[in-house]
């Protein structure tokens, strides 16, 4: 038998899932990853650490699954995006911790860049507003502050990727010829790509003083770019796609107004807008979705949340409120309602549809009526109500209203969540069979490269509803709580000088 591997290297953790052709998980490994914080706002990864734990879960997968080389047709790979990382050509060393999407340390090279033309400098071209989310303004912090890595990557001796990039170098034979690439939906999120040529732009390279020569050459999201060295030898891998990306191609939604919302770490709504690029005037981003060999690209508009999975973590590992993130159900099931608490977790700013990097977290509405309880539902529904601003958002931007959402990711399980996001949307929420959704749109970027899958088609007939919540609320009571979230908003602004 064949399968399709998938490893998806995640903020919190990297994966790997095995599936087979009906899209169905066969077996998986997983290990987390230190979280660094060097000083208040700065967020690390360990980019050794993560590589070796690839290598780990893609030979714990195999060997639990009874498997090997010889049983994996291809190899498809999914990643945070956003996370910048640079190592030396020739050793394979890092040269610095890798910058994590969420880190606020270029605030200022940001403001720099932006002048008097503001953070919409770039938009045009990129799609992007100039923030501290994204990897190109993180390349120029690290060619500034560490020392020698200037004069090595004008050299070509540094190399410059988010993580999907490290890891097909690495697995492909890193200092022994590894391949340096990336795909479209990854260098779109640089702010370093042009939407329309799918290139790197050299004004906007000079602009950041970044050297062309340390960014990997842009591919397809589905295509043959080299083979496996390691645990997989002779494996082509062949699908390569950000995390939000992989998700909406992994619940096929591949027609024009198609959405899906995935409640990770972060939480991110990507709308299919097809061939078109769709510039947003409300606050979100216009990205790549995907993009096959020798087709035209796919584009979205999205709507990127920070903090959504991270907050239950914060509560469990900084407040020690509760010993598992399973266990915020049941907490928050212990009261009726929120008790007026409402909880806005701009702990790296406030990201769509607001872009405020001046934001801090607030916790409002405290009373001695309050309780842990409460402040678990407040947890909860920060995620929904944030949700259903850049819905407002995307609707506004593209005309398109939202008969249904699906939704994805490891937030999915808790159905207390679900419900109040049907209730405060007021469409229902859609829950395939198989939630690892962005696992698997990489497997099938790279299963339709190499002839596991033929078209769309097959995918589209491989989803399938697991559950479905409608909502109950009374308009009234959905108001009045959406207007009490945005107030709590305007509470978290001008915190930063």
């Amino acid at each position: 038998m064949k399968y399709i591997a998938s490893i998806d290297q995640g903020t919190t953790s990297t994966r790997c899932i095995i599936f087979d052709h009906n899209g169905r998980i066969i077996v998986q490994a997983q290990k987390e990853h230190s979280q660094i914080f060097p000083k208040p706002g700065w967020v690390e990864h360990d980019a050794s650490e993560i590589w070796q734990s690839t290598l780990n879960v893609l030979q714990t997968a195999l060997t639990r699954g009874g498997l090997d080389a010889d049983n994996i047709q291809a190899i498809g790979i999914t990643n945070q995006r956003e996370t910048a990382a640079v190592w030396d050509k020739n050793t394979g060393e890092p040269l610095y911790h890798a910058i994590v999407w969420q880190d606020t340390r270029t605030d200022e090279i940001c403001k720099s860049l932006a002048g008097t033309d503001g953070i919409d400098r770039y938009r045009q071209k990129t799609g992007l507003p100039l923030a501290t989310y994204f990897s190109g303004p993180k390349i120029s912090w690290l060619l500034e502050n560490v020392p020698g890595l200037r004069e090595k990557a004008e050299a070509g001796e540094a190399l410059f990727g988010n993580m999907d990039t490290w890891l097909i170098w690495n697995l492909t034979g890193g200092p022994r010829g590894g391949i340096h690439i990336t795909d479209v939906t990854n260098a779109s999120r640089t702010l370093l790509m042009d939407l329309r040529t799918l290139q790197w732009d050299q004004d906007i390279l000079n602009d950041m003083n970044i050297p062309a020569a340390m960014l990997p050459k842009i591919e397809p999201s589905s295509k043959v770019y080299g083979y496996c060295q390691v645990v997989c030898p002779g494996v082509p891998i062949s699908g390569d796609l950000g995390d939000q990306q992989a998700a909406l191609f992994g619940q096929t939604c591949y027609q024009p107004g198609e959405a899906k919302n995935t409640y990770g770490t972060g939480c991110f709504m990507l709308l299919n807008t097809g061939t078109e690029i769709v510039q947003s005037k409300n606050g979100l981003l216009t990205t790549l979705g995907y993009q096959f060999e020798s087709q035209p690209p796919v584009y979205c508009l999205e709507g990127s949340i920070a903090i959504a999975g991270a907050l239950v973590q914060w509560v469990r590992d900084n407040l020690g409120i509760i010993a598992s993130s399973a266990e915020i159900e049941p907490l928050a099931r212990s009261v009726e309602d929120n008790g007026g608490v409402y909880f806005v977790p701009a702990f790296s700013g406030l990201f769509a549809p607001h872009w405020r990097s001046d934001a801090r977290g607030v916790i409002a509405g405290l009373t001695r009526y309050a309780n842990k309880g409460h402040l678990a539902r407040a947890v909860l529904e920060a995620t929904a109500f944030q949700t259903r601003e850049v819905l407002e958002a995307m609707e506004i931007d593209s005309g398109v209203h939202l008969k249904s959402l699906k939704v994805d990711g490891g937030m999915v399980v808790n159905e207390l969540l679900m419900q109040f996001q049907a209730d405060i949307l007021n469409v229902p929420v859609i829950r395939p069979v198989v939630s690892e959704t962005t696992a698997l749109g990489a497997a099938y970027a790279a299963g339709l490269a190499t002839g596991y899958w033929q078209s769309n088609e097959e995918l589209i007939a491989n989803w399938g509803k697991d559950k479905e919540w409608r909502p109950s609320m009374e308009a009234a009571v959905r108001e009045e709580k959406y207007t009490a979230w945005k107030k709590a908003v305007a509470r978290t602004l001008d915190w930063v000088e």
